[in-house]
């Protein structure tokens, strides 16, 4: 694109984000139309969230519904929230019953947690996901502006004292006030009553709010000249478009959204609405008053009114929170002892486990506790760190990496690609050159797994479980054993916390970022292996850094290195699968076959017939069903049939473990468009096995010269020699590993099962 393409585009942008001004006539019209524009703080945000619409996940072992909103869909997913999905759910439900005003409209919104769990992300999202909506025609947001010129002895609106002159000097709320709060109460009251009639949304609009004081003095400046005047439309004259625009504003930081920061400090009224300005008010004609035109409002509570406000850090504004109490069920706060401001926001406040320990220092003291009311008010959400597998691995590489896109897959077999890739990142070594090095497949997934175990509670393991075990079935829903996948409520798992504490991200990503730099202790001839990270690097130096980790106690210390044995078999046994199947990727069965086993099966269970490639139907082939089953699946033998006729175990067989393992009902009640194919055969777990691997034993059989303790340097002509090579290039085309990786990952394999191979 030429740099006038791109310069029409942010043209383009602007003019579908931005209306011309309107009446307040035209507004009203408006808004019967699109009702969210109006809608009060907690229920615009409210909508904002449900708009994205949801997905569905499985963290904790369990399928749960996803507001897409967290997913920082308006900015790539950048700032996306990974996991917590039952708290950001339980947030989600506390606006709906404040919105509603179902007895919640007094509390503040409180987003408790360990650091890097995710609370700032939130913060982010927010901001991310209501500017954007408000840019939308469904989600504009609005507020008035002000011009008193024309009218007699017009002092003019001003923030710096000099006279609006014409009809361009036009000054906004600065706090953004609702255009419905120009009209007196009881005319409003029947607005809203008919916008909620014809909206018929299951939360009425709910408006409480007065006009902001800067705005009250151009209206009441307005409202005294036109009544001298003896003008007998009073309103029709203050509303006039000549004097009160309603228009549209892109919601953010200072417009619609107040965030306190940890840094911001200042007397507790500064901090919440603003301060005044001594040289304005000398300016100004205050007539023995301070004249509200005179006021900062760049306050928390002033730039968040209209929607959200955000206290962050929120330990470090203890003093502030006990100002906030009324603040959620009067919609009130004062400039002055003269001034009030009528405020609608949707309060939060963000704050690791310090701010909770504050607020318990008088706990003993009990009815006489001077901090007991501010806890009521408090609605705690706790954020914990993640349990789930898939997700840790996904923010281990955001981390790492400039990746923000949301992992979303078919089925869990995507999702563990995902998983088990590998990453490449360019590192400047001591010199000017830069560096690819390699994190090797399964080395995220190593370093997710490990954070994930010291996370879970390990001392009440149903019996048969271990760490890793439970691990994986909070991430997939299952445990798969043998031919039967056990899913997480057959297991009877504790009911306690699980990811209050634990290795967090940060700690991972420090020490993924620091062997990144460090050189390693290999060497190859061709091949650039000292440029690898291995799983097992990462595992070792996660461990080793317990001890140097200031944030971690001598009981965790300890607690965690216990549970690094478990971690490191499972993913050996990962990279052991890996090179099993690259050896063996020749034999495996297609899907094609296993989809058409499927299919006859299905057949032969109902007494149905298939139709063939001709459009012709007929009876399923019970040889071919007779084949697959001898051959493929290693269950039965010759002496299990009558000619191609199974006996009573294989007719069991083809009932209990094929066809049940699927949804039968689903089969029964399939449309006429409906194929085998629209199964995943995966989801047959006896049929996983034939699809998924082959073990040590089928290798011998099939490879009877092959020796596994040649495999580093093999003769030269023999058949170790040619499997390695072939072995080496499947790993690279199947599991997405380097030249150097596959090399390293398969000898270290081939040392440890050469010990056992004979």
């Amino acid at each position: 694109m030429t740099a006038n393409d791109y310069i029409g585009r942010a043209d383009e942008a602007l003019r579908e984000t931005y209306e011309p001004p309107m009446s307040l006539g035209e507004y009203v019209e408006t808004i019967f139309e699109n009702p969210t524009s109006a809608a009060h703080a907690s229920k615009y945000l409210l909508e904002a969230i449900e708009a994205a619409g949801t997905r569905t996940v499985v963290e904790e072992g369990e399928r749960k519904e996803r507001y897409r909103f967290f997913d920082d869909p308006h900015n790539d997913g950048e700032h996306a929230i990974l996991g917590n999905t039952e708290v950001l759910n339980a947030f989600v439900d506390d606006l709906r019953s404040i919105a509603a005003r179902r007895g919640k409209e007094e509390k503040i919104l409180w987003l408790d947690g360990p650091t890097a769990t995710g609370k700032s992300e939130l913060k982010r999202c927010l901001i991310n996901g209501l500017r954007e909506f408000s840019k939308t025609d469904e989600g504009r947001r609005y507020t008035v502006e002000w011009n008193i010129a024309g009218t007699d002895d017009s002092p003019g609106m001003t923030y710096g004292g000099k006279p609006a002159a014409s009809e361009d000097d036009w000054y906004p709320s600065p706090v953004q006030a609702h255009p419905l709060s120009v009209f007196p109460e009881s005319v409003r009251e029947e607005l809203l009553a008919d916008l909620n009639e014809s909206a018929e949304d299951h939360i009425p609009i709910h408006l409480e709010t007065r006009l902001d004081p800067f705005s009250r003095e151009a209206y009441d400046h307005l409202e005294e000249r036109y009544r001298r005047q003896g003008t007998e439309d009073l309103f029709s004259a203050v509303a006039d478009a000549d004097h009160l625009r309603v228009k549209n504003y892109v919601v953010d930081v200072g417009q619609g959204i107040g965030v306190l920061h940890s840094e911001d400090d200042g007397t507790p009224k500064e901090r919440l609405v603003g301060s005044w300005m001594a040289g304005m008010l000398q300016a100004l004609d205050s007539r023995g008053r301070k004249n509200p035109q005179a006021f900062s409002y760049d306050g928390v509570l002033s730039q968040g009114n209209g929607l959200l406000t955000i206290v962050e850090d929120a330990a470090q504004h203890a003093d502030l929170l006990q100002k906030l109490l009324n603040v959620p069920d009067e919609g009130t706060v004062k400039l002055d002892k003269a001034v009030g401001m009528d405020v609608d926001t949707q309060m939060i406040i963000i704050s690791n486990p310090d701010l909770e320990a504050q607020l318990n220092q008088h706990a003993e003291r009990q009815g006489s506790d001077p901090l007991k009311a501010l806890k009521r008010r408090l609605d705690k959400r706790e954020f914990h760190y993640l349990t789930n597998l898939s997700l840790e691995a996904e923010l281990v590489r955001r981390e790492l990496t400039n990746e923000t896109e949301i992992w979303e897959a078919d089925n869990y077999e995507e999702l563990e690609e995902m998983i088990q890739e590998p990453i490449t990142v360019s590192v400047r070594g001591d010199g000017a050159e830069v560096r690819e090095r390699e994190l090797s497949p399964h080395a995220v997934e190593a370093a997710a797994l490990y954070a994930v175990g010291t996370r879970l509670d390990n001392e009440s393991l149903p019996p048969g479980l271990d760490l890793v075990d439970k691990a994986l079935i909070y991430d997939r829903g299952y445990l798969q054993d043998g031919d039967e996948r056990r899913y997480k409520e057959d297991f009877d798992f504790a009911d306690v916390e699980e990811g209050a504490s634990g290795i967090p991200v940060t700690y991972t990503r420090d020490i993924i970022a620091d062997l990144l730099h460090e050189k390693t202790d290999r060497h190859h001839a061709e091949l650039a292996v000292e440029d690898v990270i291995m799983p097992r690097d990462v595992l070792n130096a996660m461990a080793d850094g317990l001890d140097d980790a200031p944030v971690f106690s001598g009981s965790e210390r300890t607690e965690y290195e216990n549970r690094l044995v478990p971690i490191k078999n499972h993913v050996f046994g990962q990279q052991e699968a890996d090179v099993v199947d690259a050896i063996m990727r020749d034999k495996k069965v297609d899907e094609e076959t296993v989809e058409e086993y499927i299919e006859h099966v299905y057949a032969w269970v109902e007494d149905e017939r298939i139709e063939n490639d001709r459009g012709e139907y007929e009876e399923p082939d019970p040889l071919k069903m007779k084949v697959f089953e001898i051959e493929h699946l290693g269950r039965f033998d010759e002496d299990d049939y009558d000619g191609s006729d199974p006996d009573e175990g294989v007719a069991e067989f083809r009932e209990e473990k094929v066809i049940t393992a699927l949804n039968r009902h689903a089969w029964r009640n399939r449309d006429e468009d409906f194929s085998v194919t629209d199964v995943d055969p995966r989801e047959i777990p006896v049929i996983e096995t034939v699809l998924g691997s082959h073990d040590w034993d089928d290798v011998g059989r099939t490879y009877e010269d092959l020796d596994p303790s040649q495999w580093a340097d093999p003769p030269s002509g023999t058949q170790t020699e040619a499997i390695k090579e072939k072995t080496l290039r499947n790993m690279q085309e199947q599991f997405g590993y380097s030249a150097a990786s596959a090399e390293l990952t398969s000898r270290h394999v081939m040392s440890q099962v050469s010990y056992r191979w004979d």
